[in-house]
């Protein structure tokens, strides 16, 4: 009991100062719906980096990652990691200079529908209401991902009902969302970036000396059927999604078979970079371009150490704890017991500091940019053309109260897996805005129809293919943003060629962002 009370206390200074950031940037937030969406373009390099990345991983992180490793061994885990690192490096390499440049030029857009309205110049803002839409729908998603992650959390930690723990994680994100804006957003994000990669190198060195060592690690998961193995999978033997339990070993079926198709569709989750709001948007609000080079470096560093050390954690979750955790479900809480078990109280209240780091920094994002996307874009933009920002950040604060509250809808389920839920957000905004963020940025002959085919075909064809397709299994077994992106650049390609190629105008500013001017 006295060990919880600490974990608890630990928890609560750390969601104290998390506020007292918000409090500190509050009267700046509320200055203009400028301030309060992008920060006034006023990020640093360090900060735009570490925030971008910790509101981009989330409590998948250190929830649903390791999760994956432990259930069925590192190929799923693995290559999806690889795909991230990749689709990082790439999108900060290829993405950030050019948004940046092309963002202020555009009618200095501060979210990203409008971007992309701006960018076409658009009067009767079809793409604008189209890309609000998505991000609404998506977000709530994604929000309630993260509600799952704060119920899983608090519910393991405190012995409390799953319902209400997830419901007051809800509420904390909330008002600190509310109160801060981008600002608060971003600069606390960077302070939890940080406590996330404490946190995960704390529990790989400790989990590892308590497994006995490195090679007692991989001796456990190499005697386990395809855990091991890049190109297979391990498969437990499960009864009504229950891993069965033998004389005090788990059981394992024969490894089943991790081909191409099934590296080709974990690796495709790097292409979600290109589509990402909350990364987009970190591009846009740096101070000026030429410090992204070092925001680059600084992103795919911290990328690359958390998502390996994320993976080995679920291996050595499976070597000190086999059978403590049966469902795929269950097996998301692999940190918060190899933390709670091996680490002193207030250590572990730290570590568990880092999954609700992790959760803050992404649920924040998601309401905030759904929230914008709804007030700036939709009320302003198309209903209420001439609202006040004052206006603007009343609707903004009402929205983040009907998004929340459906979140928590969505996530009422407490079997719900957290990877699953990401994935499906995390494709929907790869395929819908992904193809049109490149062809925007680096090809002048796409046009607004193209722009609109292309949002459209994509978004759908993550449903189509998630609901319909992809259960037949087979060939057919996709993750479905891949495809989904394939169809999306295709449509934005025909139809743009098959429709009246963009104004003079609109030729010349992509030129001129193209030169640098």
């Amino acid at each position: 009991m006295e060990y919880t009370v600490k974990i608890m206390i630990t928890m609560i200074v750390y969601m104290l100062a998390v506020i007292g950031i918000g409090l500190a940037f509050a009267r700046r937030a509320n200055k203009s719906s400028e301030d309060y969406f992008l920060g006034g373009r006023t990020l640093g390099p360090w900060v735009t980096a570490m925030s971008a990345e910790a509101s981009d991983m989330s409590g998948w992180l250190l929830m649903g990652l390791p999760g994956v490793a432990y259930w069925c061994g590192i190929s799923d885990a693995a290559w999806t990691a690889v795909g991230l690192a990749v689709g990082t490096y790439i999108n900060w390499l290829i993405t950030s200079r050019r948004l940046r440049r092309y963002s202020e030029k555009a009618g200095n857009a501060i979210t990203l529908p409008e971007f992309f309205s701006n960018r076409f110049h658009e009067k009767n803002k079809l793409i604008m209401t189209i890309a609000a839409i998505f991000i609404l729908i998506f977000f709530t998603v994604y929000a309630a991902s993260c509600l799952v992650t704060c119920g899983k959390l608090f519910s393991t930690l405190f012995g409390f009902g799953y319902v209400p723990m997830m419901i007051v994680g809800a509420v904390f994100v909330l008002v600190y969302t509310i109160i801060g804006g981008f600002l608060a957003e971003s600069a606390s994000d960077f302070m939890q970036a940080i406590v996330m990669i404490v946190a995960l190198l704390v529990v790989v060195v400790t989990g590892t000396v308590a497994a006995g060592g490195l090679g007692a690690v991989i001796d456990n998961a190499k005697s386990i059927p395809g855990f091991l193995d890049f190109f297979g999978i391990a498969t437990p033997v499960t009864v009504d999604g229950v891993q069965q339990v033998v004389d005090g070993a788990p059981q394992f079926g024969t490894a089943g078979s991790y081909g191409i198709l099934n590296i080709i569709s974990s690796v495709a989750w790097g292409l979600g970079y290109f589509g990402m709001p909350q990364v987009l948007l970190r591009f846009m609000a740096i101070r000026t371009e030429k410090e992204l080079t070092r925001s680059r470096r600084i992103a795919t560093v911290w990328v690359f150490i958390s998502l390996v050390v994320a993976v080995f954690i679920g291996v050595i979750g499976r070597t000190l704890y086999p059978t403590e955790l049966l469902t795929s479900s269950a097996s998301e809480n692999v940190f918060i017991l190899l933390s709670t078990n091996l680490l002193p109280a207030v250590l572990a209240g730290l570590v568990m500091a880092g999954i609700l780091a992790a959760t803050i920094s992404s649920s924040d994002s998601y309401l905030l940019i759904a929230a914008s996307a709804f007030s700036k874009n939709i009320f302003q933009g198309l209903l209420h053309r001439k609202a006040s920002d004052k206006q603007v950040l009343v609707i903004s604060r009402i929205t983040l109260l009907v998004i929340t509250a459906i979140a928590i809808v969505i996530a009422l389920d407490e079997n719900s897996v957290i990877f699953t839920i990401v994935s499906f957000a995390w494709a929907g905004f790869g395929a819908t805005f992904g193809p049109l963020m490149l062809f925007s940025l680096f090809w002048k002959r796409i046009n607004r129809a193209g722009a609109v085919a292309g949002m459209v075909g994509g978004g759908v064809m993550v449903f189509v293919w998630n609901l319909l397709i992809r259960p037949l299994g087979g060939v057919w077994d996709v993750y479905e943003l891949l495809p989904a992106f394939v169809f999306s650049c295709l449509c934005i390609v025909v139809v743009s060629l098959l429709t009246a190629p963009p104004s003079e105008e609109i030729e010349k500013e992509f030129d001129e962002v193209s030169a640098g001017v």
